[in-house]
């Protein structure tokens, strides 16, 4: 063989093998460092819904990202074989290569949500619907559970005390949860925050949890401020122990559905409802919020009083006026109803 020849197959050689080199680290570039580039050069979530098909999850990546190789990554789908995307949330990072992507789908490698609510959440439906809007299921699968005394036995609770279950707070839950496995999952919190020592607190005063969770929430119904919620607390265990009605005007409220009252007046305290606390003695059936957990606290180390009434300053500055006795209350009262009167307040 001329030695021409031998130089123009070792040369045809060394272009195949560079060729193939060249091929392959860019293909281990694509599978494992890069082939999906953010183009804000930020991750992104999206929510992938049963149902979903890959072309349908790639034309909804792609209008975050731009795919270097489109021809690489059809190929790397076909190599790890993912027939369809796990339904779930997902995370991505600015920057990601083809195994990343395709793995997390085809596995359900899904980033937990953040679930949260308020205590500004009162009723059922709308506990319901705040779940509901965070996580993939629908409100109706959580309410008829919240209104279901036979599955709330489970958790000690019923209908009207279902809400005391959903403490108020910060969760992390994959998107796809189930209803069964939220409700487990928020007993354990509530067992958490409801450990020996607060159960203890609870029973020396001769109340349980759920009785703890409804003055709380009426407590939060009275007033933003928080200095006085202790207080507010002290009043109306005053009024338990001695059997006077609660006469809570946020109950009547929520027994009228009509949380924006500014000014509760007799005709509304002709409501029928358990929740009206002017005509039934007691606590009402249930909360009328979800109560924080420090409002719990709040109410669990109330200082021992001898205050029997309260009224609203008639400063309006969110402080109240508390008293023993109901000539001093009604002179205070009488203040504040003067000033809502020259404001105009209805």
């Amino acid at each position: 063989m001329k030695s021409s020849t031998l130089y123009t197959i070792i040369g045809v050689i060394t272009a195949i093998l560079l060729l193939a080199f060249a091929f392959g680290v860019e293909q281990y570039y694509r599978l494992h460092v890069s082939n999906f580039v953010a183009r804000d050069g930020k991750e992104h979530a999206y929510n992938i819904y049963p149902g979903m098909t890959i072309d349908s999850t790639l034309n909804l990546i792609r209008q975050d990202y731009e795919i270097s190789g489109e021809t690489d990554l059809k190929m790397h789908m076909k190599l790890i074989a993912i027939a369809h995307p796990e339904p779930g949330h997902y995370v991505f990072p600015a920057e990601m290569g083809d195994k990343m992507f395709i793995n997390r789908l085809k596995f359900g490698e899904q980033t937990p949500v953040k679930l949260k609510w308020t205590n500004a959440v009162r009723t059922r439906e709308e506990l319901a619907g705040k779940i509901s809007s965070q996580l993939m299921m629908d409100s109706l699968s959580i309410l008829e559970k919240l209104e279901d005394d036979k599955y709330m036995a489970h958790f000690g609770m019923d209908k009207e005390t279902s809400r005391c279950l959903f403490i108020p707070n910060t969760y992390e839950v994959y998107w796809t949860i189930k209803p069964d496995a939220l409700f487990k999952r928020m007993e354990r919190e509530y067992n958490l925050f409801w450990n020996e020592e607060r159960r203890q607190k609870a029973a020396a005063r001769g109340l349980t949890p759920i009785d703890i969770a409804i003055i709380a929430s009426i407590v939060e119904g009275e007033t933003y401020n928080t200095k006085d919620m202790p207080t507010i607390a002290s009043l109306y265990m005053n009024r338990l122990r001695l059997g006077m009605p609660l006469q809570a005007c946020p109950t009547i409220k929520y027994a009228l559905g009509d949380f924006g009252l500014r000014r509760i007046l007799n005709r509304h305290l002709k409501v029928e409802s358990p929740y009206n606390t002017y005509k039934n003695k007691g606590l009402s059936p249930g909360p009328i919020r979800c109560p924080l957990p420090r409002t719990m606290d709040y109410v669990l180390d109330a200082p021992k009083t001898n205050y029997l009434y309260m009224c609203a300053s008639p400063a309006l500055d969110g402080t109240h006026i508390f008293s023993s006795s109901y000539g001093t209350h009604a002179s205070a009262a009488k203040s504040y109803h003067k000033t809502m009167d020259q404001m105009h307040i209805k």
